[in-house]
């Protein structure tokens, strides 16, 4: 039974991808009392009590204690638990349950965007330039294949033990579109209906480009078995690369993308 001033947001269902607990986690901040007491949660120097938080902003206690209860469920606060200075040992009391700033980050684009993976990829290309004394072009094609690898494992872990080209594909399509990358089928394969570095691909067009072809690649080489290949095929509306059947008459390999990234 549910007790009287429990969190009122439900459980997060398993599988949910972490957009959806984004978007649930930013929702949750669009009531004014709650985001006024999360603002004065993160905005001291060590953690409060419910009592601190309810006296600041002018509210009972009950009141106080559903909302922080709601935004530590929503991740959007951490929980922790310490005894007051000065109580130690037996009789010292229950620990006082204690809120602070939530270690997670919370970040809601629409469209979908993956700007943080295009730094981190960046940054470990340039790091890896300099150890290593290679051009910084071929640190990032090294750094974006790498992390397509790392898809191609999520793709095997979906698809299950023993898949099929169906299942194989099915399991593709899936975490292309935790990638934000919006995939669609179509007789050919699959095409990319948006750009998760659509500001950075405008800007600067055949680095990052470049960076999100070798990435695929990487994916699909990773999966041979499934019979695709990632090629360039610059359109307006969709991203820059296209997942093609190997059947599919192969595509010019091209670096520059004239048509404007999806929006």
């Amino acid at each position: 039974m549910k007790k009287t001033g429990d969190p009122a947001s439900p459980p997060t269902p398993a599988g949910t991808s972490e957009a959806d607990r984004d978007i649930v986690s930013i929702s949750a901040l669009g009531d004014p009392l709650r985001r006024a007491l999360y603002c004065y949660v993160i905005g001291q120097t060590a953690p409060v009590n419910c009592d601190q938080v309810a006296n600041a902003v002018g509210v009972a206690h009950h009141t106080a204690k559903f909302h922080l209860g709601r935004l530590a469920n929503d991740g959007l606060l951490d929980v922790e638990y310490a005894r007051p200075p000065g109580r130690r040992g037996p009789g010292a009391g229950r620990p006082t349950k204690l809120f602070r700033r939530s270690t997670r980050e919370v970040a809601v684009s629409l469209p979908g965007r993956r700007y943080d993976l295009a730094g981190r990829l960046l940054a470990r290309a340039v790091t890896d330039a300099k150890h290593d004394n290679m051009p910084i072009s071929d640190a990032l094609a090294s750094a974006a294949r790498d992390w397509g690898r790392t898809l191609a494992d999520d793709v095997r872990r979906c698809a299950g033990t023993n898949p099929t080209r169906t299942t194989l594909l099915t399991a593709l399509t899936t975490v292309l579109g935790e990638g934000d990358y919006e995939p669609r089928p179509d007789d050919g394969g699959l095409s990319l209906a948006n750009c998760p570095f659509h500001t950075l691909a405008q800007q600067y067009t055949d680095l990052v480009c470049g960076m999100n072809l070798d990435l695929l690649s990487g994916l699909i080489e990773s999966l041979d078995q499934a019979g695709l290949e990632a090629r360039l095929d610059p359109a307006p509306g969709r991203c820059c690369v296209r997942i093609l059947l190997a059947t599919t008459e192969r595509l010019p390999q091209r670096r520059t993308r004239p048509a404007a990234p999806a929006k």
